[in-house]
């Protein structure tokens, strides 16, 4: 057999085995996804119904986790989460409520406060037939790429809560994740304002053309420019937590299971080449899970655990 050919097989092979991706199979809900005699009960309240000013025309409902260890004396970690019906339902794949009762009992996250949010919907009231459905208005709010869905978050819906409850004001304390469309949201949220979040819950993450609006004028990005937007400007000092499965969609707007891992090698590349060029200030901090998921949450809420675990590790 021809000696260069045999050479070409073998760095063919090695280069596929230092690119294939570690594959997670088998996963399944945990004892973190179920009430525990041995841990403190925190409470759920809610829904709520919020009307915004600055996304007018929509109302969304929010809940709030109080975990038993909350002290109002003592300002509380705040966890942030889209898609709150589905978050916050006890019989779901999520189950976030009951994951954060968990691990704050066992001293795996400090004492947070969850705040649980629908997208909005255009109507007067939140109908009350929607169920885990989600509202009209969710695309326009989660897939954009401005800071008009943070703005409502952090300038409207927490300083209402914060009248309640002593949420901290340290961004590190802070952490806001979604699923879908309700990642690629809590990204934007920390992209915009890594001064109020730095800690993302990401899974099934819609990091594609939804949001895309070429017609727009100006041009409205959409979420496949992220990784080109990563690359390019300041690094933002957040901790990012991925996950996504490798039977994805994969339609019109986008290859999902791509698109992660192109967020994750945007990220890897901003801090190369910050440590290359001895760039002072900060580096994302990232970790991926890559699982064999479908577009669901049911791996997202399998992994949620493990993921606020590493979040608030350290």
């Amino acid at each position: 057999m021809n000696k260069c050919f045999i050479i070409l097989c073998l760095f063919i092979s090695q280069f596929c085995m230092a690119n294939q991706l570690e594959i997670r199979t088998g996963l399944q809900l945990t004892a973190d996804h179920f009430p525990q005699a041995n841990i403190p009960k925190g409470e759920l309240k809610g829904p709520f119904e919020f009307h915004s000013k600055i996304i007018s025309g929509t109302v969304r409902r929010y809940w709030v986790f109080v975990p038993a260890q909350y002290n109002a004396n003592e300002p509380a970690s705040l966890l942030v989460f889209q898609d709150g019906q589905r978050a916050t339902n006890p019989s779901g794949s999520l189950r976030v409520p009951q994951v954060m009762e968990n691990l704050i009992g066992k001293g795996e996250m400090p004492t947070t406060i969850g705040v649980f949010i629908t997208p909005g919907n255009t109507s007067a009231q939140y109908p009350d037939n929607l169920g885990m459905s989600n509202p009209n208005h969710r695309a326009p709010e989660y897939d954009a790429m401005d800071d008009r869905y943070a703005r409502m978050l952090i300038d409207e819906m927490l300083p209402l809560i914060a009248k309640d409850y002593n949420l901290t004001k340290d961004p590190v304390q802070r952490a806001i994740g979604g699923t879908s469309s309700g990642a690629i949201a809590a990204f934007t949220v920390a992209w915009h304002r890594p001064d109020m979040f730095r800690k993302v819950y990401s899974s099934i993450g819609s990091f594609v053309s939804i949001g895309f609006k070429p017609d727009a004028k100006p041009i409205a990005l959409g979420g496949q420019d992220y990784p080109a937007l990563i690359r390019r400007e300041a690094i933002r000092p957040l901790k990012v937590f991925i996950q996504d499965g490798s039977n994805d969609l994969d339609n019109e707007w986008g290859n999902w299971f791509l698109s992660n891992q192109q967020m994750l090698k945007a990220l890897n590349y901003a801090n190369r080449i910050a440590d290359k060029n001895a760039v002072q200030g900060p580096r994302y901090q990232v970790t991926a899970v890559w699982t064999d998921g479908e577009h669901n949450d049911k791996h997202p809420g399998m992994l949620l655990p493990e993921g606020l675990r590493w979040l608030w590790k350290d």
